[in-house]
This record gives C-alpha cells, sequence and structure tokens, in this order.
C-alpha cells in the first residue's frame, strides 16, 4: 500500500483493532494507518511515508507505555521484531524492536547473566529503557538507561542511525531518557550482569499490623546496601480464586524484596522487617534470576489504568501517616499504592552522561487505578489528593515511564527532567526532529528557532 512494506492496516480492516490495542485499554487509539514493522527497513519506509502525508508517528511494541492516543496519525507497531543476540563475553545483548524482557532475561539466564529489566517481565524492552528503566538490580547497578552502548534508530528524516557515545553523542544522550521524541529505535546494544540468584519474594502484612510494618520499612531502607531493592505496596486484594486464599479480598501491606548478594547476608537484612509482625504470607526464597517477575506478581492481562507518580526526597514518619490516612486501611483509596525504595547506584550519574532525571530520589510514590468509566473524576481526584498532600517531601520531580493518561502537558512532561536538561533535549529535538513528527508520546517540543 502506497509503497509500504510489512502488515499495513486501516479502520474496517480485519487484524485492525488487534493491532491497535496495547497493554494499557485506557488508551484507544484509532490511527489512520498502523503498520506491522517486521524489520528495520519497514519502519524506515513508515516514517518516511508519515513525514510525506503530514502524519504524526506513534510507536508501540507491548503497548503498556502509551498514554496519547494516535488517532487519526501512523501507528508503527514492532510487536514483531522480536529477537536477542547475547555476548556472553562480551556480556552484552543486542536486542530487538519489540522484544518483550521474559526473552532478555531468558537469553541472558544461561550464562549466568541478567539484564536491567523492570519488576514485569511482560513490558517491552526498549520503550522502558528510553524512559529510564527503573530496574529490579536497579540500586546495584543504576537506571537501564545508564547501561547502553549502541541504538539503531530511524530518525524523522527517514534514515536508519547506528548512534552511540562516539558517532551521535547529542542524540545518544537524548534517547537514554527522552523516551520515544527522538525517533524509532529498531534494536539496542545493553549491558549484562552477572547476576544468576535472587533472595526475593513478598512479605504480606495485614491490616492490623500495616501500619507497624510500613513505619519499620521506612526505617530499615535507610540501613541495607545497595544489592537490597524493595518496595512496599498498599492495596485491597480482590476475592478471586487465582488470589492465595491468605491474601483474598484482605487489605495487604506486601513488601516486595530482591536481594542479589549471598543468600545468606540476604536473610540477616530480611530479617528486621519480618519481626515488624505476623505476616499473612512470606515467599521470600532464594530463586533463579529468570523467576524475578514473580516477586512483583504483575498483571499480565490488558487493563484500563490510571497512573500517577511523585519522586519523594527524605521520608521521615510523619510522610508514613500521610501515607497511611490516604491509602491505609480505612482510607478506601480507589487505588493502589507503592513506594520504591530509590537511592544506591540510582544516585549516580552514569558513566556516559544521559537525560534520565530523579537522581535525587529516596523513594518513587506511584499510584494506579484500574479506570472505572463512571468514576473517573473521583478517581482523578483521589489521585491528586495524595499527590498534593505528599507535596512536603517531594523532590519537584516525576518518573517518566510512570506518567499516565492526564499527565501529557507540556508542563508535566517538564516535571520528568532538570531544567538545564529539558532545554538540551528541546534544542536535540530541534536538530533531529523539527517538525515535531514524532508527537504521540509524552512529547517534547522542539526548541523555537
Amino acid at each position: 500500500m502506497n509503497g509500504l512494506p510489512g502488515a499495513v492496516f486501516r479502520p474496517g480492516d480485519e487484524g485492525y483493532d488487534e493491532e491497535r490495542r496495547g497493554f494499557n485499554l485506557a488508551v484507544d487509539h484509532h490511527p489512520a494507518l498502523v503498520v506491522g514493522a517486521t524489520r528495520a527497513e519497514d519502519v524506515v519506509a513508515a516514517v518516511r511515508y508519515a513525514a510525506e502525508a503530514g502524519l504524526g508517528v506513534g510507536v508501540q511494541a507491548t503497548g503498556h507505555g502509551p498514554a496519547v492516543p494516535a488517532d487519526g496519525q501512523l501507528l508503527i507497531s514492532t510487536r514483531r521484531m522480536v529477537g536477542v543476540r547475547v555476548d556472553p563475553v562480551a556480556r552484552t545483548a543486542t536486542v530487538d524492536a519489540g522484544t518483550r524482557w521474559a526473552d532478555v532475561v531468558a537469553a541472558a539466564a544461561p550464562y549466568g547473566l541478567a539484564p536491567l529489566n523492570g519488576s514485569s517481565a511482560d513490558v517491552g524492552a526498549v520503550g522502558y529503557l528510553l524512559g529510564g528503566g527503573l530496574a529490579v538490580l536497579g540500586r546495584r547497578f543504576g537506571y537501564a538507561a545508564d547501561h547502553v552502548r549502541r541504538f539503531e534508530v530511524v530518525t524523522a528524516d527517514g534514515e536508519l542511525r547506528g548512534v552511540s557515545p562516539e558517532s551521535e553523542p547529542d542524540l545518544f544522550w537524548a534517547l537514554r531518557g527522552g523516551k520515544g521524541n527522538f525517533g524509532v529505535v529498531t534494536s539496542m546494544e545493553i549491558e549484562l550482569f552477572p547476576v544468576a540468584t535472587l533472595y526475593g519474594g513478598g512479605l504480606y502484612f495485614d491490616a492490623d499490623t500495616a501500619a507497624a510494618a510500613l513505619h519499620a520499612y521506612r526505617e530499615w531502607t535507610g540501613t541495607v546496601p545497595e544489592e537490597m531493592s524493595s518496595s512496599v505496596m498498599l492495596t485491597r486484594f480482590p476475592d478471586l480464586p487465582e488470589v492465595p486464599d491468605p491474601l483474598r479480598d484482605r487489605y495487604v501491606a506486601h513488601v516486595w524484596i530482591a536481594w542479589s548478594g549471598p543468600v545468606a547476608e540476604g536473610e540477616r537484612w530480611v530479617q528486621p522487617l519480618r519481626a515488624a509482625g505476623p505476616v499473612l504470607l512470606d515467599t521470600v526464597a532464594e530463586m533463579p534470576y529468570r523467576e524475578g517477575s514473580t516477586v512483583h506478581h504483575e498483571p499480565t492481562t490488558p487493563l484500563p489504568t490510571y497512573d500517577r507518580n511523585t519522586a519523594l526526597g527524605a521520608v521521615d514518619s510523619a510522610a508514613v501517616d500521610t501515607i497511611l490516612e490516604l491509602a491505609g486501611p480505612e482510607a478506601d483509596a480507589p487505588f493502589l499504592l507503592e513506594l520504591r525504595h530509590h537511592g544506591g547506584a540510582y544516585a549516580r550519574p552514569p558513566e556516559v552522561p544521559n537525560a534520565v532525571a530523579g537522581r535525587d530520589a529516596a523513594f518513587l510514590l506511584f499510584s494506579v487505578s484500574v479506570l472505572d468509566p463512571d468514576r473517573i473524576a473521583e478517581i482523578r481526584g483521589s489521585h491528586d489528593t495524595l499527590h498534593r498532600r505528599m507535596h512536603p517531601w517531594s523532590t519537584g520531580g516525576v518518573f517518566l515511564n510512570f506518567l499516565g493518561i492526564h499527565d501529557t502537558g507540556v508542563e508535566s512532561v517538564r516535571s520528568a527532567y532538570r531544567t538545564a536538561d529539558y532545554e538540551r533535549l528541546t534544542a536535540v529535538k530541534a536538530a533531529h526532529d523539527p517538525g515535531n513528527l514524532f508527537r504521540i508520546n509524552h512529547n517534547i517540543p522542539p526548541a523555537a528557532a
């Protein structure tokens, strides 16, 4: 169709609805055209076609990340571009555009290596990394975007470029943290790390113990070494058969643990949390790294979700009390709340600088709701209240990958970056995409001429 290779779908075509839908069903795309790319040349053709036709370009692999619908525009689906090639000697992996982290983890595991994947192995590797990437091993090694060697990317001029610190330093800097604003990444070469096992799992405290557990968790995070990654989630589990009996239809404070050092040492570090009170369920144990996604047990069924986040500095007992007031057992909050521990390697600048901010955060506060169309105003208001009330402990920043469907404006995106970095990003955008072809995203507009 019009010289476009690969699978091409228009409204009304068989397969169009399946192709346009992603994981977050709150984003209901109705693009004018969907290109199901199978190789880099398909992406080149799609970008050139969009530029000639005056269409904006959006990109979707698994669909966890998109927050802006590509209505009337061109959507490139990369989910057919799947592949991982591991170099165990160099400790690197080359990952194609539509690959999920589960496939990268599985390919690296036979060599005793691990990538810097996130808590859900179902997420697309490229989109996650371009937004920074909060890794299971992040406190030990940093953001996923800190450990990229090279990209293959199609830029707004329709050219396929090899981008590295040596070949395109400004573009390489911007891609790592600038999300999809600077081109369509068709593959990336990333570093792997010698981690074969985790001491990980969950400690589940009931409503009566939640406050003590959350206060204990705050104090504990001030003592742990960088090999310890963790978070605490406050939620009510549904009354469903797939939920373990001890948790079904219960309010729970769920502390997840991912320790990548010696098991015996990890057991000693977890003991103070176990002593915080009786637990409903304790699943913390040694496991192969490839089973690490079981720690969070994130959903794999597509859902319409609403997300908000705030980066927090020092969190004191008053901050914990505020969280409990708004999301504790008596609050009946319409959202799940997670407090994720940062610091460690997250706080250190990478060897090759990038655009990822948030290095001053001690924690990330993240809230998510399954979106009920009849309760949108109520749900949004509850999130607004939570994040407004937590402002005294905020760094003023947010994390780009967790910005949701109502955080797509310029000021929301700007808050994900340091001021100087945001200005540099707009300058790089002006140099490589002056017409803002890649605008179906949390957009960074080009600097004015």
